[in-house]
């Protein structure tokens, strides 16, 4: 559902997304992980076609990123900072966001993705009188009010409570089940680890580790017992571990 070949991105002399290689299966989380600055954002604007790339290529949902028009109905986008209208309720701006997709009949679809992510009962509440919490779940629920394929999102959790956080936790998983592809950067690596199928790790725009959340923490420690924040604090010390075979053998390398 989303492929890159040696996706890149410059911006003048800056390297911001260099060489990137990724294969993302249909249905499967992928925890996309990254200090502040590696890319990690860039490379979700490449994949949902608001930037492009400055050299190699991308499809996502069997499209090319350039047929930006194909790829528009099958992808849902939260951005860390959900683009809202603050004089609109939450009911207002998603029959809104519908309007705009030509959606039709969703009225009860949008209602219980309200109850789902506890907004409920403030639903028809001016948006403007709204925590960064409650904003951030009005932006997950107009992404996926389309039902797309692919699902991108960026830092979801951001702003929420711990009951807040578990709802939207909880709604990723069942869309996940439900087929729904995910690709899912954020630094709550409880987070990750629960929900991710797959971890790439993004350092200075390469990706510097790849595997699954158990095979990740096995290479951290000699004894295999390691966790997701020491595979992630080494990997991005200007080191870490190769991303081909013998990565996904555990093999590491000493860049110096």
């Amino acid at each position: 559902m989303i492929v890159t070949e040696s996706l890149t991105k410059r911006y003048g002399d800056v390297v911001a997304v260099d060489g990137l290689d990724l294969r993302v299966e249909k249905g499967e989380v992928y925890g996309f992980l990254g200090p502040n600055g590696a890319g990690k954002t860039t490379t979700m604007e490449m994949l949902t076609t608001l930037s492009t790339p400055t050299a190699g290529r991308a499809s996502v949902a069997g499209h090319s990123t350039a047929e930006r028009d194909a790829i528009k109905p099958q992808i849902g986008y939260l951005p860390d900072d959900p683009p809202v209208y603050d004089a609109f309720s939450a009911r207002e701006q998603l029959e809104y966001v519908a309007t705009l997709r030509g959606l039709d009949d969703v009225s009860d679809r949008i209602d219980r993705l309200l109850e789902r992510v506890g907004l409920a009962a403030d639903a028809d509440r001016q948006i403007d009188g709204y925590s960064q919490g409650m904003c951030q779940k009005v932006g997950l629920v107009q992404s996926v009010l389309h039902e797309p394929s692919v699902l991108f999102l960026d830092e979801p959790t951001n702003g929420l409570d711990p009951r807040a956080a578990r709802e939207v936790v909880d709604l990723i998983a069942d869309l996940s089940v439900d087929g729904t592809t995910v690709f899912l950067s954020t630094h709550i690596l409880p987070v990750v680890e629960e929900l991710a199928d797959t971890v790439g790790v993004l350092h200075e725009g390469t990706l510097v580790a790849e595997g699954s959340p158990a095979e990740l923490k096995a290479r951290a420690t000699d004894d295999g017992d390691g966790s997701l924040e020491q595979v992630f604090l080494e990997v991005t010390d200007d080191g870490g571990y190769l991303t081909d075979d013998a990565t996904r053998a555990g093999v590491e390398v000493d860049d110096g």
